[in-house]
C-alpha cells in the first residue's frame, strides 16, 4: 500500500497524533490485506518537520504492533543525491527506529539545467544516494545497494528536454543488477505504449510515453 503522493493531503498531516495516524495506516493495509507500507513524501509534505516526525512516531509504533510490516521511502532525488529534507525524513525514521527496507529514488523531473542524458542522470543519484543511506542509517556498502530502489519517469518527464529512453532503461536494469539494487521500476505501467500520431511531441501525458516504442517496451527493458 502506497501513502501519499504529489497530490492531496497525505494522512501525517491531517491526524493529530500517532496513535490515530498508526490505526489510519493499519486500516489501509488491513483493507488491502498487505504487510508492506510504502510512503510517498514530497513537495509540502516533504518540508513540514511536525508531520515528518509524527509519521515517524507512527510507523514506529505500527511495527511495534506488526512485526512483519515491510516499511519503505518513495523520494525525490538528484544527480547530486537526496537533498536536506530527504536525508532529514530518513534520519528521522532510523531515530525513532523505524525498519527501513528500502528507499525508492525518483530519478525523473530533475529541472530545468538537467537536459542530457537521463540514464546517467539516473545512475549519477544512484551513487550519490548510495553513500548518503550508508551514513545515516550506518550500513555497509552492499545494504545501502540491498536498500535502494529506483523509479524512472518512462519516455518524456515534466520537465522540459528530460525524456527518458528505452537505452536508459536498459542502463538502469544493468546498473541495478551490478549492485544488488533492490528493485527497478517505472512511472507508470499504463504510459508504457507510444503515444497517438497526433500526441503532443514536447508534454509528458498521462496515457502514454511519448517517444517511439513496441506496447510494453520499457517493462520489458526493466525486466518486468
Amino acid at each position: 500500500v502506497s501513502f501519499g503522493g504529489a497530490s492531496g493531503t497525505e494522512l501525517a498531516a491531517a491526524c493529530g497524533n500517532a496513535s490515530a495516524l498508526a490505526a489510519a495506516y493499519g486500516t489501509a493495509l488491513d483493507a488491502a490485506g498487505s504487510t508492506q507500507a510504502d510512503f510517498d513524501v514530497e513537495g509540502d509534505a516533504l518540508t513540514d518537520a511536525d508531520s515528518v516526525a509524527l509519521r515517524s512516531e507512527a510507523i514506529a509504533l505500527l511495527q511495534e504492533q506488526r512485526d512483519d510490516l515491510d516499511v519503505s521511502f518513495t523520494l525525490p532525488v538528484m544527480p547530486t543525491g537526496l537533498d536536506t529534507d530527504g536525508l532529514a525524513l530518513l534520519a528521522s525514521a532510523n531515530d525513532h527506529g523505524v525498519r527501513v527496507s528500502a528507499v525508492n529514488l525518483m530519478t525523473m523531473n530533475y529541472g530545468e539545467s538537467y537536459a542530457a542524458d537521463m540514464g546517467d542522470y539516473a545512475l549519477a543519484s544512484a551513487k550519490a544516494a548510495h553513500s548518503q543511506l550508508r551514513k545515516v542509517f550506518g550500513t555497509s556498502d552492499a545494504d545501502a545497494w540491498r536498500g535502494m530502489a529506483l523509479t524512472s519517469m518512462l519516455g518524456v518527464n515534466d520537465v522540459a528536454g528530460e525524456t527518458f529512453t528505452l537505452a536508459d532503461a536498459a542502463e538502469v536494469r544493468a546498473f541495478a543488477e551490478e549492485k544488488g539494487i533492490a528493485w527497478v521500476s517505472m512511472w507508470a505501467a499504463f504510459r508504457d505504449v507510444q503515444c497517438a500520431e497526433d500526441a503532443s511531441a514536447t508534454d509528458a501525458l498521462t496515457t502514454c510515453s511519448g517517444v517511439a516504442q513496441e506496447d510494453g517496451a520499457f517493462g520489458t527493458a526493466f525486466g518486468a
